[in-house]
């Protein structure tokens, strides 16, 4: 690549639909029929400038768990920072830094969800409280809710945090309950999930079950791994609406 050419992250994010794709799935994982509702386009130009997203690494796939036909999108934000970060660099070195989010600066109230509330809302529900600490209240739930996962326990074990006490809880036990964010974590309980009070649109981590993985344990590990990850940039979201 010669010396002229703008840096990678320009050429992907710089036609106005893919900054609007990667705007919304910055917020939240999306299928196709939703991304089209909320760029007013046809869905053979949204899936068009997605296929150009997910060639630059920037946005992933994967096929619905709760529905097989659709398809929901992810910003790799990873990468992404990664990429703004070349890009700011490409200008001069100082624009490279990257800053950890500090907390928020007011208290928010966060409700995790998944179907059974056995290890992905309960281990996001453990990660969050302990990085964002008095500033969250953080809580999880599930539609059919089973007994936390052996190996959820684990993998957050050996990441210093303890859901030996953790308890499966349905839904149903917060309705009425006001929420500034609501998070879903499976396809499934996104098509379920009742009204939480709040004026935000829920938010939705379309993140597989783990305890469906074949790999048994290492799924867990992966899990916490995404989850850290995935909090971390939400952690920038709380502390930009609570400044």
């Amino acid at each position: 690549m010669g010396t002229d050419a703008p840096p990678p992250f320009l050429t992907a994010a710089g036609h106005p639909i893919r900054w609007r794709l990667l705007s919304e799935l910055a917020r939240s994982d999306l299928a196709v029929h939703e991304l089209t509702a909320l760029l007013g386009q046809p869905q053979n130009l949204v899936s068009y400038h997605l296929g150009k997203l997910r060639k630059a690494g920037l946005v992933t796939a994967r096929r619905s768990s709760a529905d097989g036909r659709d398809t929901y999108y992810a910003l790799h934000l990873d990468r992404c920072a990664a990429m703004i970060a070349g890009t700011g660099g490409a200008l001069h070195p100082a624009l490279r830094l990257r800053t950890p989010a500090p907390p928020p600066a007011a208290r928010t109230r966060v409700l995790f969800l998944c179907t059974g509330n056995s290890a992905r809302s309960q281990m996001a529900e453990a990660i969050l409280r302990r990085e964002a600490g008095e500033a969250a209240e953080v809580r999880s739930a599930g539609s059919n809710p089973k007994p936390v996962h052996p190996y959820a326990v684990a993998a957050l074990a050996s990441r210093g945090l303890d859901l030996s006490t953790a308890e499966p809880k349905h839904l149903d036990r917060f309705t009425g309950r006001r929420f500034d964010h609501v998070i879903t974590l499976c396809d499934r309980v996104k098509e379920v999930c009742p009204e939480f009070g709040g004026n935000r649109r829920p938010l939705h981590w379309s993140i597989p079950d783990p305890s469906r993985d074949p790999a048994g344990q290492p799924a867990f590990e992966r899990l916490a791994d995404e989850l850290t990850e995935r909090i971390g940039f939400f952690l920038h979201t709380l502390t930009e609406e609570m400044s």
